[in-house]
């Protein structure tokens, strides 16, 4: 799409123009892109930090000298004369500051809106608590063996805003509630709710307003992709508009069924690859798969492409990955389970009781929620983190406790509780900022304090 025709459509939707006061809230990685497109564009604005030394200022500054950056605790005076703000996902809409410009008149544009008035290539959109960083990489790998070219990111890796480019053929975006909430025009050619369960509650209402965000996945005319296994999702249908379903426990759209006692990934008379070609295990990701497949047939991507894509998918970094083998018991990392939902899917994925470390920042969840998967599926929990008691009060009685302070004590109560042909899994439930710098962080001092054990 060319500049012109961006420019006229940022200024149709939101009177973004050459004569509006921007203001970029919040220099994180999504802020940097922000203002690398607006100053690309050769947009005026400012950029306001609550930071005293944000992290990207020195590339802010390398971008352009004459951005001015405003840091520390925010004040009304850095707010009073924007006529539009564009915040950064991480930051509350709540924000005092941003409320009282809201209320004075500015408007509110996220960066995907950004996104979508930049290109006029199909997106496939990509949301859920659980599976959206999988999925989104299964079909940016199956848009590429099918031969076009593709560029996957967004609340996942690479910013949207940075994938913007003339070459490519297609979009795969991961999007977070938070940047749906603040998203008014997108317009995905294909678009999915994998599921909706507890996550984010410090920042939504209640679940019903949780699956409210997620549902803003869905406007304009696009096809949409239904979970027909979460009751959240399933509500979302529509009969005005073109839509299909996947499901792991009904025979409905792309579903599993069996051909000569073997399951497949099926859909409707379509036979796709047998279940067992997955590399990845457990029901979920076969959900997930599923979801891809729907997706990618949506927008006409090649069967044959499709599947050759998932059988060379190994899995992400963090998610269920097998860290080493121990004295007979195998350690696997499933760090980006960040909530209860997520360390749900993966204890559910596993036949035998394994020995389970969670604990972090539950972000308000209802830990309760473990406690019927944990009768049966643990053998042991370890519990550590901010909210290690809550999940301890919810656990408690129905399967052995064990507390730490840190993740190498964790690490060796585990090695201390574990026999051969044990699973020690970390699989947290709740956010890491407690006690890491992110998810990987934490991922990464569990599989070296597992190297460390004798």
């Amino acid at each position: 799409m060319n500049t012109a025709t961006t420019l006229n459509l940022l200024n149709q939707h939101f009177s973004l123009n050459q004569t509006s006061n921007i203001l970029v809230v919040g220099l994180g990685i999504t802020g940097l892109s922000v203002a690398r497109y607006l100053d690309k564009l050769g947009f005026q604005f400012c950029v306001v930090d609550s930071r005293e030394n944000p992290p990207n200022a020195s590339e802010l500054k390398a971008l352009s000298p004459d951005i001015p950056l405003i840091t520390g605790a925010f004040q009304i005076s850095d707010f009073e004369n924007a006529s539009h703000l564009i915040v950064n996902p991480g930051l509350s809409l709540n924000n005092p500051m941003i409320q009282t410009a809201v209320q004075r008149g500015a408007k509110i544009v996220g960066e995907i809106d950004l996104f979508a008035c930049s290109t006029d290539k199909p997106i496939i959109a990509i949301t859920g608590a659980n599976g959206k960083s999988t999925v989104t990489t299964m079909v940016g790998e199956m848009g590429k063996v099918a031969g076009k070219v593709t560029a996957a990111g967004g609340n996942l890796g690479t910013p949207a805003l940075d994938l913007l480019a003339e070459t490519i053929e297609l979009y795969v975006l991961e999007l977070s509630s938070f940047q749906l909430e603040r998203t008014h025009v997108l317009n995905a050619a294909a678009a999915t709710v994998l599921n909706v369960t507890a996550d984010h509650l410090d920042r939504h209402a209640d679940m019903a307003d949780y699956a409210a965000q997620k549902q803003k996945i869905f406007r304009g005319n696009g096809v949409m992709i239904l979970n027909a296994d979460d009751d959240y999702v399933a509500a979302m249908q529509n009969s005005q508009r073109n839509q299909n379903w996947f499901s792991i426990q009904k025979m409905v759209g792309f579903h599993i069924a069996k051909r000569g006692g073997v399951e497949w990934l099926v859909n409707e008379e379509t036979d796709f690859m047998p279940c067992a070609d997955l590399p990845l295990e457990g029901r979920h990701n076969q959900a997930n798969a599923l979801a891809a497949l729907a997706l990618g047939t949506a927008i006409g991507l090649d069967k044959a492409a499709m599947c050759s894509a998932l059988r060379g998918f190994i899995g992400l970094d963090h998610r269920m990955q097998k860290v080493a083998v121990k004295n007979g018991a195998s350690w696997v990392n499933d760090s980006k389970a960040t909530n209860i939902g997520a360390c749900i899917a993966a204890l559910e994925g596993y036949d035998e009781k394994v020995i389970l470390i969670a604990g972090g920042d539950g972000k308000g969840a209802d830990m309760n929620e473990l406690r019927s998967v944990a009768i049966e599926k643990t053998k042991y929990v370890i519990v550590m983190g901010k909210d290690a008691d809550l999940i301890s009060a919810a656990l408690e009685g129905c399967v052995p406790l064990f507390s730490a302070k840190s993740m190498i004590e964790a690490v060796s109560i585990a090695a201390r509780l574990a026999k051969s042909g044990d699973t020690v899994l970390l699989s947290p439930a709740c956010a890491s900022l407690d006690q890491y710098k992110d998810y990987k962080d934490r991922g990464n001092q569990f599989a070296a304090a597992v190297m460390a054990l004798d």
